[in-house]
């Protein structure tokens, strides 16, 4: 039988898509073998070129992978491949360079390439392409929730981010094939999906009269799907309808990403970012009102060229205020070929570095002061698999809606079933609870009470 290896750098939306290539391989007879342990006949690299260093990284991979078997199919694809094809071709050993579209004809290549041995650069101009690439994903292996592409690329040119020019521009997936992949998943057993893309929120921009609401109120209606999950949206993305969804839908999570940036009105200009942080928090305002304790988690890059001492403290500020679950701090990085990587008054690295410790503390005290609020309270969690990875502990660790990780008591036989667990003590990245009981048989209405009134009348009180 022959084989195939992986090693995916970067994104979730990567690790998607890595698992729809080994769908193609996996229909053709291949076997999957760990990168590390054992040589395979096909290595696929899928690489990342968010940073300088994702381009570094893919690669050190690439050699590693040519060193393991040289007489095997190197295969590379992913952001830097399609960004960089010809840099990739020099490294002696890579036999094909496919980028981030035409993945469905990887076999096909392959198969040429075991024949005559010539390397083939298949990348083609990302920015023509306005279909979306249909690779569906019917399982994934070792998880509990799903991963649902529902988008590819983004119009945004923020003036730090690459993207746009390694994924193309935005292309949402037709509305039927989304259903279908839905309620396929739902019959292989998974309860939450999680909606993912580029630029998720984006979803529909290419479409006529059709958003990612309209999405969200059809996927309401598949049943037996229990959760339903936005990997990240922007501010300026949710409107009227997308509150209603969230308002009215007894299946969304309660929880939403809304990637920040940065918490100061110049700065974020510089970033070419479409909104103020006046109306980021009006928006904030709005989620509150409609999903009483929702968690809001989202990105800051600190250290921005042009950030000052006090642009970062007002930022901070505004952090503060908004009240975040959780953030993702990330200090600037230059990633050439960027409008930001050639402005001036770049940020000394060390006052990056301190001004990224100090969100971190912030973050995990806003991370618990959240959970410090569901403490008593009795949630929804599905459990993702044995409790840090080692049986026999007694425990099982799941996300609640609201994205708490919460641990307790239980058997294996929980993993994947939809539990109602009481929250007994909070923590900055798990809380611990005690099971009450199993769900199968509740109505999605009466689950999504689940916050007591008190919680609810103290959400809309702070949102006002």
């Amino acid at each position: 039988m022959p084989s195939v290896a992986f090693y995916t750098l970067g994104c979730k939306v990567n690790f998607y898509d890595t698992e729809a290539m080994w769908q193609l391989f996996k229909n053709d007879g291949y076997e999957q073998v760990d990168f590390e342990e054992r040589t395979a006949d096909v290595y696929v690299i899928n690489t990342c070129t968010v940073t300088n260093t994702g381009d570094k990284k893919s690669r050190q991979i690439i050699r590693r992978a040519i060193r393991r078997n040289p007489d095997a199919v190197i295969a590379v694809t992913g952001c830097y491949a399609q960004t960089s094809p010809a840099e990739i071709m020099e490294i002696p050993g890579v036999d094909l360079v496919i980028g981030t579209q035409d993945r469905d004809k990887l076999l096909g290549y392959v198969g040429q390439i075991q024949q005559d041995r010539q390397p083939v650069n298949a990348v083609r101009n990302i920015m023509k392409t306005r279909e979306f690439e249909e690779l569906d994903v019917p399982d994934f292996a070792e998880r509990t929730r799903a991963f649902l592409k529902i988008q590819e690329g983004c119009n945004n040119f923020c003036t730090f981010c690459i993207i746009p020019w390694s994924r193309g521009l935005s292309r949402s997936r037709d509305p039927k094939s989304v259903i279908a992949q839905a309620e396929q998943l739902v019959e292989a057993g998974y309860k939450e999906i999680v909606l993912t893309g580029i630029h998720t929120g984006g979803y529909g921009d290419d479409l006529e009269n059709y958003r990612l609401s309209d999405l969200l109120w059809d996927l309401d209606k598949v049943e037996g799907l229990e959760r339903i999950r936005i990997s990240s949206i922007e501010a300026s993305q949710i409107d009227d309808k997308m509150i209603d969804v969230l308002n009215r839908s007894s299946k969304m999570c309660r929880h939403l990403h809304i990637p920040l940036q940065a918490g100061e009105d110049a700065v974020l200009k510089r970033m070419r970012r479409k909104y103020t942080t006046a109306e980021f928090a009006e928006k904030v305002k709005m989620l509150h009102r409609a999903m009483p304790g929702v968690a809001i988690t989202t990105d800051v890059i600190v250290g921005f060229p042009g950030e000052t001492d006090e642009m970062f403290e007002e930022g901070y500020r505004f952090m503060q205020e908004i009240g975040f679950s959780e953030m993702h701090v990330f200090p600037y990085s230059k990633r050439t070929g960027t409008p930001a990587a050639r402005m001036e008054d770049q940020v000394d690295e060390e006052v990056k570095n301190d001004r990224v410790h100090k969100l971190i503390d912030l973050s995990e005290k806003m991370q618990l002061d959240y959970a410090k609020q569901w403490v008593g309270e009795v949630v929804d969690v599905i459990p993702e698999r044995d409790y840090k990875g080692a049986p026999g502990t007694g425990l099982v660790m799941g996300y609640s809606g609201n994205y708490l990780q919460v641990v307790f008591e239980g058997s294996e036989a929980l993993i994947g079933q939809l539990c109602r667990v009481k929250i007994t003590e909070a923590g900055v990245n798990e809380c611990r609870g005690q099971l009450v009981r199993v769900l199968e048989s509740d109505t999605a209405e009466a689950r999504h009470g689940a916050a007591s009134n008190a919680l609810q009348a103290d959400a809309v009180a702070k949102a006002q």
